[in-house]
């Protein structure tokens, strides 16, 4: 993990860091199912998928990929002097190569566009979720954020 010092320590570099490798297993893909109300076959029966699906087994789903990235986010950066951090969504997604059970996903993250505000920054990070093995990634993520820090005392 990295950690910053604060807005101007992290708004100088462009590589911010990879997360460790994440599991994603059929209790994962189970449980986000579960979450999301989206049961269909090709995420939740093993069986299925491995007789009639196109990959031999279940896969994760976009949505569960893409939750992901946040987890891999809050492991790469960590900035001192910033007290809340409010998520302005996505601006790119793209879906590159499904996420078969039991693969494992880490994410590489990049600052691609960085703005000072009054009170913290709007930054732009790329995230890459990477599949263990594979040559493609999972998926490749914009995301845009609003880091506000302590004002001082």
């Amino acid at each position: 993990m990295a950690r910053f010092t604060g807005l101007d320590d992290l708004l100088g570099h462009d590589e911010l860091g990879t997360s460790d490798w994440h599991l994603v297993d059929q209790d994962r893909i189970d449980a986000f199912a579960t979450v999301t109300g989206d049961h269909q076959w090709i995420h939740t029966d093993p069986h299925r998928a491995q007789k009639d699906g196109p990959f031999g087994t279940t896969i994760a789903h976009g949505a569960l990929t893409l939750s992901l990235c946040m987890t891999f986010l809050t492991e790469v950066v960590q900035v001192d002097n910033v007290t809340f951090v409010v998520n302005g969504g996505f601006d790119r997604v793209r879906f590159h190569t499904p996420v078969r059970c039991g693969a494992r996903l880490r994410g590489k993250v990049r600052l691609l566009e960085a703005r000072r505000l009054p009170s913290g920054a709007r930054l732009i990070l790329r995230t890459t979720a990477e599949i263990e093995g594979e040559r493609r990634p999972a998926c490749v993520a914009d995301q845009i954020l609003a880091l506000y820090e302590t004002p001082p005392a």
